[in-house]
């Protein structure tokens, strides 16, 4: 591949990808081609839910493995009604208690017939990566592999073990993330691929780096009106069931709720604001200095990559409503899904949405699983100096602050078993640019050795 090549050439005479000396360059592009060919296999698998192909994944990477010489006794594929999750043991000398890394191998529902491209092939255009996963989250899955495989190659042994926790679940009932987190609660700490990351401004220069230390819960809310339906050729407007549940729905897409800040959140936006120019930064500037900046709050809330960071959300994500062309309809239904600030609970937002309709035929439910609402996790000393160091290997002097996902990770089940959890994606991008859970997902392709570099770099120094 010629940007296989240009990757290392410009790795050995410089180091501006972040490659580091010309050993490590040759490593890392020695490793390219196998990455990218165990890439390209697990975006084919589509892991999607009530697929039953998750298993499938599993057993590829685990072969993997056990081709670099990981032992079959240390691999372990658990199955999870019609999904899996994957654990994978790297022997250490067994000092301290092990550091925990975790991800997951589905990915949300892809229609071909939407995409420009195949979601399920692997396609390199334009300086991108397309296809579904490959921002979310199996390019992070692949080179964490690549990096197991090469250490294991290269005979390092960590003081203590390194568990890759791989759940199958994630975008949806989390139920594997939950066996996860019951079985391996014992622990350092857990280092979440799927979450944190580096943002780019439009030109592609690096503005700031988030280890993720907080996110915000998860919910999803059923709205549901009832009636007793009819022949539509005699219409009653009034008990409609569909014009009731648009009503409320209008409703909820006017609302905002209260602004909301932490030292995380607040510290994030500041890092951000400094290092870019117009409105949007400015706001960010304005709003660490000072929270109560109704300008400035009015400002981010208008941008959906920043909004939740300083609000809860919920968004209408579902509809469903009647039963023939020709009937007044019975039922109607929505889903709303919440993203919830910490400490702002499940409880008090069902309670808002009550208000904020004030209709009592619209029923609320929420949906199993029943929310979670996770603590943040104190930054470790240790996390954020080999974090910064692996960043800034890559973009030196870049700001490394804790920030707050504004989706929900695998992270948030281990934080409430007790194990501090940390968001350390190596991915840089633009807001808004990989399309993650959307069309033509992407990512772009110099990711793929920066990754192979920073989890080498970050892997080894923790493991000292």
């Amino acid at each position: 591949m010629a940007w296989v090549r240009s990757i290392a050439l410009a790795c050995s005479l410089t180091g501006a990808l972040g490659c580091g000396s010309a050993a490590q360059a040759e490593s890392t592009a020695q490793l390219l081609p196998a990455t990218m060919q165990m890439l390209r296999h697990a975006i084919a698998i589509p892991t999607i839910e009530g697929r039953g192909k998750v298993a499938e994944l599993s057993r590829y990477l685990a072969d993997q493995l056990e081709s670099a010489g990981f032992a079959k006794t240390d691999i372990e594929i658990i199955p999870v009604s019609e999904t899996a999750a994957l654990v994978v043991r790297y022997r250490g000398k067994g000092k301290e208690l092990p550091i925990l890394i975790s991800g997951h191998m589905d990915v949300v529902a892809a229609n071909p017939a939407d995409w420009q491209r195949d979601p399920f092939t692997l396609v390199e255009e334009d300086g991108y990566l397309y296809g579904r996963g490959v921002a979310d989250m199996k390019t992070n899955l692949v080179t964490l592999v690549a990096t197991f495989m090469r250490l294991k190659r290269e005979g390092f042994v960590p003081r203590q073990d390194l568990i890759l926790l791989f759940s199958g679940d994630e975008e949806t009932q989390m139920a594997s993330t939950r066996e996860l987190a019951r079985r391996f609660h014992q622990a350092r700490f857990l280092l979440n691929a799927d979450a944190g990351g580096g943002t780019l401004d439009a030109s592609g220069k690096p503005v700031g780096y988030e280890i993720q230390a907080a996110e915000k819960s998860y919910a999803d809310f059923e709205l549901a009106v009832s009636s007793a339906g009819g022949h539509s050729s005699e219409p009653d407007p009034a008990h409609n069931a569909i014009y009731h549940l648009a009503r409320a729905l209008d409703a909820i897409a006017a609302y905002q709720f209260p602004v909301q800040h932490n030292d995380i959140t607040l510290a994030s936006l500041k890092a951000l604001g400094s290092h870019a120019q117009g409105p949007l930064a400015q706001a960010m500037r304005d709003f660490a200095a000072k929270p109560d900046d109704a300008k400035a709050a009015a400002v981010i809330s208008a941008d959906p990559a920043y909004v939740g960071q300083i609000r809860t959300t919920c968004i209408a994500t579902m509809l469903e409503g009647g039963h023939a062309l020709n009937a007044l309809p019975q039922r109607a239904s929505a889903n709303i899904n919440c993203r919830i600030f910490p400490g702002h609970g499940v409880a008090a937002v069902k309670h808002t949405l009550e208000q904020v309709i004030g209709d009592s035929s619209v029923t609320i439910t929420v949906r199993p699983p029943p929310p979670v609402e996770s603590p943040a996790s104190p930054l470790r000393a240790d996390v954020l100096a080999a974090v910064t160091a692996a960043i800034h290997a890559r973009f030196p002097g870049v700001d490394v602050v804790p920030g707050m996902s504004a989706g929900a990770t695998d992270s948030m089940y281990f934080r409430v078993a007790g194990v501090p959890s940390f968001g350390v994606s190596p991915n840089f991008a633009r807001p808004n640019d990989t399309f993650a859970h959307g069309l033509n997902e992407r990512l772009p392709t110099a990711e793929v050795p920066a990754a192979l570099d920073y989890w080498h770099r970050l892997l080894t120094r923790l493991g000292r």
